[in-house]
């Protein structure tokens, strides 16, 4: 059967446990409800259908994030940047807060000084494609949303800021949860799961159970398991190779890992801007587990892959449209 209404294919499912190992089982002897949140289409979300694969192109409008830091807080660099990302992305993530391991929250004031004129430009400029904000905060979020973002992508789970939960609940924007264990600037301490597929798997439902609970419609959730945030190399590696887990959540999956660091120590890429390839390959990896939504730098060089790859298993984008 389909995972998720999409192009993947599914016939045996996988039942983990904390006090069992491991166990395959054959699909069609699953309860309905697993076979069934497992394989329904996934609604549209933010205006784009999600039986195929969609690229989030990132642009950072700040000065210290880990891979671009500085190279587009020009407002006129970050416009031609916002451009170019638009012409190979599905959505343009636009953030003015780093929330790079060790990063400090940024005054609400100065990232929406960062963000809103790009967003503003980039709709004045005529373009259609979706605007992410990524944003903790509800009076960044609010003001993005008024200058023509159409989604708020909060890293913190919706648990940063009280206020950005009923903000979206009210306004019925999309949303995309991720999970991080501590804040940036403390998140990478030491970080520490029983069972980290399960863990953030069962500390995503909650986040989910909270958003339905403020008023967000669940068909307007996407979640991240957030490669990185609290995350040790093993850690995300264990998540990487479990992705397919998280569509037991019955919403869309966003996978974020595109340039950290674990890519640059396996790959061995000191430099962030030399991930590209590593960040290409684990992109595919999300891509062939099904996950919807991938959030990259290099957007130009991974839809040339991810192209290629659907040319590879004959999933062109013309035949899941």
């Amino acid at each position: 059967m389909a995972l998720a209404g999409g192009w993947c294919w599914f016939d045996r499912i996988e039942v983990l446990s904390r006090n069992r190992p491991p166990r395959l089982i054959a699909a069609s002897t699953a309860p309905e409800v697993v076979r069934d949140v497992l394989s329904l289409p996934r609604p549209a979300f933010a205006g784009l259908a999600m039986n195929r694969p969609r690229l989030m192109g990132i642009l950072n409008v700040t000065p210290d994030s880990f891979s671009d830091g500085g190279q587009y807080l020009d407002p006129r660099s970050a416009l031609t940047r916002g451009t170019g990302v638009a012409a190979v992305s599905d959505i343009v993530d636009i953030g003015g807060e780093s929330t790079r391991p060790g990063a400090v929250e940024v005054p609400v004031a100065e990232e929406i000084s960062r963000t809103i004129p790009v967003i503003e430009a980039l709709r004045h400029q005529g373009l259609r494609n979706a605007i992410s904000i990524d944003t903790r905060k509800a009076l960044v979020a609010a003001a993005a949303l008024r200058a023509g973002a159409d989604l708020v992508n909060d890293v913190s789970g919706l648990e940063f800021d009280p206020m950005l939960g009923p903000l979206i609940g009210q306004t019925g924007v999309p949303v995309v949860l991720m999970h991080a264990q501590g804040l940036p600037a403390t998140m990478q301490n030491d970080p520490r799961y029983g069972d980290v597929l399960l863990d953030v798997y069962d500390a995503l439902s909650q986040r989910i159970q909270a958003a339905v609970a403020l008023g967000i419609d669940r068909a307007k959730i996407a979640i991240d398991p957030g490669i990185g945030f609290g995350k040790t190399a093993a850690h995300n590696l264990a998540l990487i190779r479990g992705l397919s887990l998280f569509h037991g959540l019955g919403c869309p999956i966003l996978l974020g890992a595109s340039r950290k660091r674990f890519i640059g120590a396996i790959g061995g890429a000191d430099r962030a801007e030399d991930r590209a390839p590593g960040s290409v390959a684990v992109a595919l990896a999300g891509i062939a587990q099904g996950v919807q939504i991938t959030r990259v730098h290099d957007a130009a060089e991974t839809r040339q892959a991810l192209r290629l790859w659907q040319a590879v298993h004959g999933r062109t984008e013309e035949a899941q449209a």
